[in-house]
Order: structure tokens, then sequence, then C-alpha cells
């Protein structure tokens, strides 16, 4: 595996490595850019996960009635 990156929610910095503790650390990433995008890149994530919940429980409800 490749050099990895993370950002620091702390000091809103991207490092290379695990320079900092796992409670201040988002990661890892391929890139420095990638890591820049650490917010941006979660709440992506969260919707699409916050979206197949939603359809899990339309499903599920549906099954249910």
């Amino acid at each position: 595996m490749g050099e990895q990156y993370y950002f620091n929610t702390r000091t809103g910095r991207v490092e290379r490595g695990k320079q900092s503790g796992w409670q201040d650390r988002m990661g890892p990433y391929a890139s420095a850019d990638e890591a820049r995008k650490a917010y941006e890149i979660a709440r992506e994530r969260n919707a699409r996960a916050d979206e197949a919940e939603k359809k899990w429980e339309e499903a599920w409800d549906d099954q249910n009635e």
C-alpha cells in the first residue's frame, strides 16, 4: 500500500502518515488532496448511507404491512 494521508480535525492540516491521535484524525486517504476534502467526503458518504437506510426502512415497512 502506498503513502497514506490523514486530515487532522483539530489543526485543519493534512498529515502524511499517522502523526496525530485517532481522535483528531480522519482517513486514511490516498492523496493529500483527497485528505483536504475529508469533510466533504464524509458528508457524501453519510448522505449515501442515509438514503440506503431510508430505502431499507421503506422496504421493511412494505413487507410488514
